[in-house]
């Protein structure tokens, strides 16, 4: 078969995965690199250069390098894709089922706390959280509001950790167990506080800070140390300042 009419194989392969519904965009090497490390059913990988990306995987992520070499083939990513990454390589990966995610997050005693994001408007900051928060070992990331916490922008600066946490959207009754600590400017100082592994760490949005009703909920107001005159911490510096406090993944 030519390489014409085999990358056109690929791209018709690749449009009838969009329309099933349940697949997410991994855009990128290092998305795809980080969804293979934590167990996603990556289903078709792309590259206008599959050598090059399989000596990525060689160079940077010798752990995964088998996988990426049996998954990349050769296709066309400018008839995929708005924009090409610069590494040359997008995938798709089928999208965790909920009921294990909710599992999980509501699973005591917990190890780490759940981030919750209030009502959140920036899908790049959503992403921020969700890498920060995997890095940090947190159980997950939920968010209230009409925000898809896996849209592909958001997945896109997750770089595809949302496969090494629960990321999920959730509603206010339908908050997992646990004690809410909600950062707030009139809290207590969080350096007087020792923050439990089975918290809820509530952020609300720089601009509003969080909804009534969550405030209403929440069973401790919490705030960050902050020069006067400063208004706000971006949402992603204020969660890896307080998951930071919380004490991070164990030796």
């Amino acid at each position: 078969m030519s390489e014409q009419w085999s990358g056109w194989g690929v791209g018709r392969e690749w449009g009838g995965l969009v329309e099933r519904g349940d697949v997410v965009l991994l855009d990128g090497f290092h998305a795809l690199k980080h969804a293979l490390r934590f167990g996603a059913e990556v289903v078709l990988a792309v590259a206008e250069e599959p050598e090059g990306v399989r000596a990525l995987a060689a160079e940077l992520a010798p752990d995964v390098e088998e996988a990426v070499v049996r998954l990349v083939r050769q296709g066309s990513l400018k008839g995929l894709l708005p924009r090409v990454h610069p590494t040359g390589v997008a995938a798709l990966a089928v999208r965790p089922g909920r009921e294990a995610g909710r599992a999980a997050l509501a699973r005591m005693p917990r190890p780490a706390p759940v981030v919750v994001l209030d009502n959140p408007r920036n899908l790049g900051n959503v992403g921020a959280v969700v890498r920060l928060a995997a890095g940090f070992g947190a159980t997950g990331v939920v968010t209230r509001g009409d925000l898809d916490p896996w849209h592909p922008n958001v997945v896109r600066a997750g770089a595809g950790l949302h496969y090494a946490t629960t990321v999920d959207r959730l509603e206010l009754e339908e908050l997992p167990p646990g004690p809410l600590y909600a950062l707030d400017p009139e809290g207590e100082d969080i350096r007087a506080l020792t923050l439990p592994d089975d918290a809820l760490l509530a952020f609300g949005s720089e601009r509003h800070g969080i909804s009534p009703e969550l405030r209403a909920r929440a069973d401790h107001l919490v705030s960050l140390p902050m020069r006067p005159q400063v208004s706000s911490y971006n949402l992603a510096t204020s969660v890896a300042m307080s998951l930071f406090h919380w004490g991070g993944p164990r030796p």
